[in-house]
């Protein structure tokens, strides 16, 4: 769990952006993932049943103003991404490349070790509050996400939880695979980004991110068949 978007000096941030810039090749971003589309599962998310208990931030700086939303077979909401590097360390995930950076993440993969945040595609959720708790709504480490940029859906577990205040997270592998700067301590991006949780199973093991695909396809198509 990480508290993020501190301000750093004009120092700090210089030197962490050299280290970042040399740690991190920028991979190009992936195809469309499964066979649903971005329009039909945005269609789904434009009725809000508000299941949370008030409003996240985006970030530490910004008014609470994003509510979490219930429907048959998923929880969705729209917020911003920010790049979490957490989990195991590598090149491109560790103290020099991000301010933020810790060595465990919430869920661990089939041999006990924490996610790989530059390989994996994963989502941060918000740590259990008042305002809501994933658990209460069927969502747990392995839940398959359809993370939603333009006309782009790329598919992701839950595989981290975060500062209780804030929603709108996801590994740098999250990010490389949607086009957005993965850089931990300069990218991200502030346009919207929608992500609908699917809940019920979840991916076995969780650091297969085929499975995810997999499974995130057919309860994509389950989902937008609902009434």
């Amino acid at each position: 769990m990480r508290t993020r978007r501190l301000t750093l000096t004009a120092a700090g941030a210089a030197a962490v952006l050299a280290a970042a810039t040399a740690g991190c090749t920028g991979a190009p971003a992936g195809t469309q993932e499964g066979g649903v589309s971005a329009a039909e599962l945005l269609a789904k998310t434009r009725t809000c049943h508000r299941i949370s208990h008030g409003t996240y931030r985006t970030d530490q700086e910004k008014r609470p103003s994003v509510q979490v939303c219930g429907a048959r077979g998923a929880v969705f909401f729209t917020a911003d991404l920010d790049v979490d590097c957490d989990g195991q360390r590598t090149e491109r995930c560790n103290e020099r490349t991000d301010p933020w950076y810790q060595d465990d993440t919430a869920y661990h993969d089939s041999a006990g070790r924490p996610l790989r945040a530059d390989r994996l595609p994963y989502v941060v959720i918000p740590g259990p509050s008042g305002v809501w708790d994933h658990r209460s709504a069927g969502v747990e480490g392995g839940s398959v996400v359809a993370v939603i940029r333009g006309d782009r859906v790329h598919y992701a577990v839950v595989g981290d939880t975060g500062p209780k205040e804030i929603i709108g997270e996801a590994s740098h592998a999250t990010a490389r695979a949607l086009d957005i700067d993965p850089d931990p301590a300069r990218g991200g991006t502030d346009e919207p980004v929608t992500y609908v949780v699917f809940t019920g199973p979840r991916v076995r093991p969780i650091e297969s991110h085929d499975a995810a695909v997999d499974l995130g396809d057919r309860l994509a198509r389950e989902f937008v068949r609902t009434g």
